[in-house]
């Protein structure tokens, strides 16, 4: 036998990546529930509702009809058809075919446009707190992730100031979240406008525009980027796609529009790693897109009630966490400065929100992400995409885990 040892060094990028929090989290959570434990999880990004029957059922006519093989990289000319009609009429932008890209979730999107743009040493801003996987997917790419950390009193809004202070000849893009994932903050066309002003004195910077949550929205009106600032268009990618508008997370489909030199390479970067998304997940696409949309007013309204629920159950947690009322997504950030320096009934010591969430998970049978997942620290998020009782049962025995806590 060789006594060669096996070389396993990871590349860089690899190696100074670390695991989407959400995701460790539900893990963790379902572990415990392998052991007999009773966890809620509020930890994971997804609606509770079915998929909508005429989704579900436009899927299986396709593969009875054999729409089963490979189709073109960035989507079937239906699939693109839908997005530019979806585009034109929610968002006032106009693409051509050739403007347009449907991948493996919306996430790929992301992904394969920063592969595509940023090199070593490029900046990226984004706005805490934000998404566990954008800056770590900016790292993976060579980039360098600017954390910009708006007040609370801002709503967790960037400013044109605080934007046009961050701004470097380095800097390749802007990276806004509205709603927000986690805070469920949302730019308003006046505000969006104001940020526009800024980026346009800069040509090197491109606005990456992630618009998920769009149609989750309880209190306002939603503005994509590129809608309030038209001139702008050619330098934004809009990523959108079905997976929380139309509870199809496992289905794997997001979709953008942008500067066709953006997306054909956006393309080739997809050609020669997944190819195309899945050409079931594409028709299903096609049919939530094109097909009947009243459900979702339906679904708001069940949602808006859970959020109020969750935070009237909640407010006797104080002062340990505070609660501010989001106007869209489907997420509460909590405060918790409050509990930051006391201890369990175990005499554990709460130093962080990592620690409170820990003692939450494993005391009170609740599985939350700690705020340091999103950049921005002492909260935590809970999602209230869950049943009314799963819901009640979870905020109470937060609240009652908090009780428990002592200060010296």
């Amino acid at each position: 036998m060789s006594s060669v040892a096996l070389d396993v060094r990871l590349s860089d990028r690899v190696a100074n990546a670390r695991p989407s929090a959400t995701g460790a989290v539900g893990e963790m959570a379902r572990r415990l529930i392998s052991q007999g434990r009773s966890v809620i999880s509020l930890s994971e990004g997804e609606l509770d509702f079915d998929t909508p029957a005429h989704i579900q059922h436009a899927a299986i006519k396709g593969i009875v009809e054999g729409q089963t093989r490979y189709t073109s990289v960035g989507g079937t000319p239906a699939l693109k058809q839908a997005v530019i009609t979806k585009f034109r009429q929610d968002n006032e932008l106009d693409y051509a075919p050739e403007e347009v890209i449907a991948a493996t979730g919306a996430k790929q999107i992301l992904f394969n446009a920063l592969l595509a743009t940023v090199n070593a040493g490029d900046e990226a801003i984004v706005v805490a707190p934000f998404w566990v996987s954008y800056t770590e997917m900016v790292r993976i790419a060579g980039g360098e992730p600017i954390v910009v950390t708006p007040s609370e009193r801002d709503d967790f809004k960037l400013t044109p100031e605080a934007l046009a202070a961050h701004i470097t000849p380095r800097t390749r893009w802007l990276m806004l979240n509205t709603p927000c994932n986690p805070s469920g903050a949302m730019y308003s066309r006046a505000e969006l406008r104001a940020l526009a002003d800024v980026v346009r004195a800069h040509p090197r910077l491109l606005v990456l525009s992630d618009d998920i949550y769009e149609k989750i929205v309880f209190e306002g009106e939603f503005c994509s980027f590129a809608q309030a600032a038209p001139d702008m268009r050619d330098r934004t990618l809009t990523v959108n796609g079905v997976s929380k508008s139309y509870a199809m997370t496992g289905w794997r489909l997001g979709y953008a529009g942008g500067p066709n030199w953006l997306i054909k390479a956006m393309e080739l970067l997809q050609s020669q790693s997944t190819s195309n998304p899945s050409s079931v997940s594409q028709v299903a696409a096609v049919a939530a897109l094109n097909g009947p949309q009243g459900f979702l007013d339906d679904w708001r309204d069940r949602l808006r009630a859970r959020r109020d629920m969750a935070m009237t159950i909640l407010q006797p947690a104080a002062p340990m966490l505070t609660v501010s009322r989001p106007p869209a997504a489907f997420y509460l950030y909590v405060c918790c400065a409050g509990a930051i320096g006391c201890k369990t009934p175990k005499d554990d010591f709460i130093g962080s929100d990592a620690d409170l969430a820990r003692y939450l998970l494993e005391e009170g049978g609740v599985a939350v992400v700690p705020g340091a997942a999103f950049g921005l620290e002492p909260y935590i998020r809970l999602t209230f995409a869950l049943s009314d009782e799963r819901l009640k049962l979870a905020c109470e025995r937060i609240v009652a885990a908090c009780a428990q806590l002592k200060r010296d």
